[in-house]
């Protein structure tokens, strides 16, 4: 008992590490990674290590980063109190070799106290910067987080609006957008998994459960369909009235690219480009100036109905399928043809199931929808909200962990009532 209760101890404790290094572990997997123990044998190194890679482990471009840190923590960490063997070469002790944004969470897991970890997103920089100043010979109660100067600092950087940031503050919203978690709303898929109540008759099943009773039905199973995060396309302007946002935006969509499975992204000024391939690389630096390099029309004129054009003739069908949700980020500025943007946005509206338009002048109080393009394209948006700054982005995850199956009221009189409700805000 006391050493299944080490073994179970050691398990949550690599789970934490691999959580403070970007691999998503919860609780109820490691749960279940408890229960698959019993069906193994444990003291087989090659069973040890696939079981938990496969109970673990959800991305397959995380594969590397897992080895790494299991070697380290049930195999190289182990071996440092015991003495060295002469006779043999002691290759688990080499150096870990990661990208330097993973060396540094992991650097962080190893080196903070517990106190620390402890600390959210917000509060970790304040936290360290703070210990750091304070002398070395001060009580261990006066290392508390401060609660006055951290959650202030915290409060008025994530009101603040992206254009007036200064270059610290953009270094540290970045951190801030780096660490932030994403999860888009579920959908149901036609394939199904077995459950202990649903809705669907597992009939093999119950043939296989019931063979014991002479095939009486007295043991009954069901199955019920599996659910899957929906596809999320970002559609994002980098025209010269969006110069100002553009960069800390494209931050934003490289940390929804890497917390999300399925995404797909592209940018417009006067013509659309897709940089999915560019946002893959690990190091959001490197990232952007690919995206910069790429894209021809960076901080130029804007036409967004020729842009959807284009990506409801060319992308629509590869990439809005299985319940797509779109994002489009621009402040609506539009140099091009309003009937054009008008049938192209009917046409994208009713391709995906849900349609969200973010527009960064919508956080001015005094901001009003006048403009050509935004007043053409405001009837078939589905939800309508401000990306000014980190506040905003926060409330955006919320919206999206809230989607369902509903599709929004897409109807001709609600289109009306939608624009009669923003002429009379305007007016």
């Amino acid at each position: 008992m006391e050493r299944g209760e080490r073994l179970l101890y050691r398990l949550t404790e690599f789970g934490h590490l691999l959580w403070e290094s970007g691999i998503e572990v919860g609780p109820q997997q490691l749960l279940d990674l408890a229960e698959t123990l019993d069906e193994i044998d444990i003291t087989n190194p090659g069973d040890f290590y696939y079981t938990l890679k496969c109970s673990l482990l959800n991305r397959r471009e995380q594969e590397l980063l897992f080895d790494q840190l299991f070697n380290y923590y049930w195999l190289t960490r182990d071996r440092q109190n015991r003495p060295p063997d002469p006779g043999s070469t002691r290759r688990d002790d080499r150096q870990i070799r990661l990208p330097p944004s993973e060396r540094k969470r992991l650097a962080e897991h190893l080196n903070a106290d517990n106190q620390q970890r402890e600390l959210r997103v917000g509060e970790r920089e304040s936290e360290r910067r703070r210990l750091s100043d304070e002398e070395a010979g001060e009580h261990e109660d006066e290392q508390a987080p401060p609660q006055g100067t951290a959650y202030s600092a915290l409060e008025l950087l994530r009101k603040k609006d992206f254009e007036s940031f200064t270059w610290e503050e953009v270094q540290e919203a970045k951190r801030l957008m780096a660490e932030m978690r994403w999860n888009l709303g579920l959908r149901p898929t036609r394939r199904k998994r077995p459950v202990r109540k649903g809705d669907y008759p597992d009939m093999r099943r119950i043939v296989r459960r019931n063979l014991k009773y002479g095939a009486e039905l007295l043991e009954l199973t069901w199955r019920e369909n599996k659910q899957k995060p929906r596809p999320l396309v970002i559609i994002c302007d980098v025209s010269g009235s969006m110069s100002l946002y553009s960069r800390l935006l494209l931050h934003f969509i490289h940390t929804i690219s890497n917390g999300l499975l399925n995404v797909e992204a592209f940018v417009f000024g006067t013509r659309l480009t897709r940089i999915t391939r560019q946002l893959k690389r690990r190091d959001v630096d490197d990232a952007v100036r690919e995206v910069s390099r790429t894209v021809q029309d960076w901080s130029g004129g804007t036409r967004i109905g020729e842009a959807l054009h284009t990506f409801n003739q060319q992308w629509a069908r590869r990439v809005l399928g299985r319940g797509a949700v779109v994002l489009i980020i621009s402040d609506g500025w539009d140099r091009g043809d309003a009937n054009l943007l008008r049938a192209e946005m009917d046409r994208l509206q009713h391709s995906c199931h849900r349609l969200i338009w973010l527009n960064p002048l919508l956080g001015s109080p005094d901001y009003r929808p006048l403009t050509i393009g935004m007043k053409t394209a405001l009837p078939y948006i589905d939800d309508f909200l401000p990306a000014h700054n980190l506040d905003s982005l926060i409330k955006l995850g919320k919206l999206l962990e809230r989607i369902d199956d509903r599709r929004p009221l897409r109807t001709p009189t609600a289109r009306r009532e939608a624009v009669k409700a923003w002429n009379r805000l305007t007016s």
